[in-house]
């Protein structure tokens, strides 16, 4: 479920990407090996991956490349999840537990050699991610976090207050820890790179095509659009917070929650050398997360959370503005060119479920905040699957469909949980 098309906001990226490639809607009926269902990171990776095992996909997008999630995000490639720690999710995810640790250990650096592969034009910088720790007891979290990568071989580091202070530009946090295989990009522009390199692969994309239905015709499925159908061996639903209805149970896993991005003016010289310096990608331990990061512009990029979505514009710049002041006094209040916003998609136990959902039909629900690398990664390995691979070799751990009780009532409710966070955020 999505909302008008007209009410998102335009965003810095879509201001700053390069053009996306000709894609134009369906008409008739077409047949594939493969149909994507979703034009965001994770249809274009599994797209990507099937094409480039030999076989014929289709992808088909509701409305744009990128539109949802995977081009309003703040860019962030982080190789973590936002809650479960490695040695939780080994634990949960059972006899594939450390593989899927392993998966997402490697998912930033995932993005980063695509983009290198394809010659993706995507403002990208692997300079490394901080996670500061925003109370001292969060030091402990930090320390243990650091410990659990560590022994999995992941590039990771904990930092003291006076180092985080050295990279961050500001005495706000008490320290924290690093990886440096993360970084950001252009999102917008990783979504429309992807899409070139899948149709270089030979895969076939279709937007302005929201999927209407899907069924089983005989030996294979069948897609229904307003303008055709994709008649294919296998499907994979890649829609996460912008999901519809289409598969029974699906949608109301996912609770798509409002994340609102906002960017300064570039900064002076002068300024930039002060905040982050280095020009990592920076998210810290508050639920209600405090999170920065530039543009190839110098432009500062951050933005943050409402429990109320009325007069949304003119309360998240005073929000965010008072927030950049506190932590860098030197920058002040800032200008914000641009704020715009997407949705999240929130699982019940925020982490990411993974399906077989028939015979033949894949899909997962759940970035939780983590989607650039985590869509990325788990898109391949579903497309890796659909072209052959056994379920056995694929590094993830599957589960059934579980739809949130009172599923309406959970998505009305769902935005006021950051009064929550905030309160905890100011205990140990």
């Amino acid at each position: 479920m999505t909302d008008k098309r007209d009410e998102m906001p335009p965003s810095l990226w879509a201001a700053t990407a390069p053009p996306p490639p000709d894609t134009p809607a369906l008409a008739g009926t077409v047949t594939a090996d493969v149909c994507v269902i979703g034009g965001g990171y994770t249809g274009l990776n599994a797209a990507l991956a099937a094409a480039e095992a030999g076989a014929k996909v289709v992808l088909i997008e509701a409305a744009s490349i990128g539109w949802g999630a995977s081009g309003r995000n703040n860019g962030q490639v982080i190789p973590t999840l936002s809650r479960m720690d490695p040695d939780e999710i080994s634990a949960s995810g059972g006899a594939k537990g450390e593989e899927f640790v392993g998966l997402i250990r490697d998912s930033a650096s995932l993005v980063f050699d695509l983009i290198r592969r394809h010659g993706i034009e995507a403002e990208a910088s692997q300079s490394g991610w901080i996670q500061p720790a925003h109370r001292e007891s969060r030091m402990k979290m930090a320390a243990k976090r650091v410990e659990a990568w560590s022994k999995r071989g992941a590039p990771v580091a904990l930092l003291d207050r006076a180092a985080m202070e050295t990279l961050t530009g500001t005495d706000h946090w008490f320290g924290g820890w690093t990886n440096s295989s993360g970084g950001t990009i252009n999102p917008l522009g990783y979504a429309r790179g992807l899409a070139r390199a899948a149709i270089a692969a030979g895969v076939t994309i279709h937007t302005a095509t929201p999927a209407e239905a899907i069924s089983r015709s005989g030996d294979r499925w069948e897609v229904r659009t307003q303008g055709g159908a994709v008649r294919a061996e296998r499907v994979i639903i890649a829609t996460n917070a912008y999901s519809t209805d289409l598969w029974p149970g699906f949608r109301r896993e996912v609770i798509p929650v409002r994340s609102y991005q906002m960017a300064t003016a570039p900064l002076t010289d002068n300024i930039a050398k002060t905040i982050l310096p280095g020009k990592q990608a920076l998210s810290d331990t508050r639920g209600d997360l405090y999170f920065f990061r530039y543009d190839a512009s110098g432009r500062l990029i951050t933005g943050g959370a409402l429990a109320l979505g009325h007069d949304w514009e003119k309360r998240i710049r005073e929000r965010i503005g008072a927030r950049v002041a506190a932590v860098y006094p030197q920058l002040g209040v800032p200008r914000f060119d641009y704020v715009w916003w997407g949705y999240i998609g929130m699982t019940a136990d925020k982490a990411p479920h993974v399906h077989e959902l028939a015979p033949g039909v894949t899909g997962w629900n759940g970035c939780n905040g983590r989607g650039v690398a985590l869509a990325t990664a788990i898109g391949r390995e579903l497309g890796r699957q659909a072209t052959g691979t056994s379920w056995s070799d694929i590094p993830l751990p599957l589960s059934p469909v579980r739809p949130i009780p009172a599923y309406e009532f959970a998505r009305r409710i769902a935005p006021a949980a950051i009064i929550e966070r905030r309160w905890r955020d100011a205990r140990d």
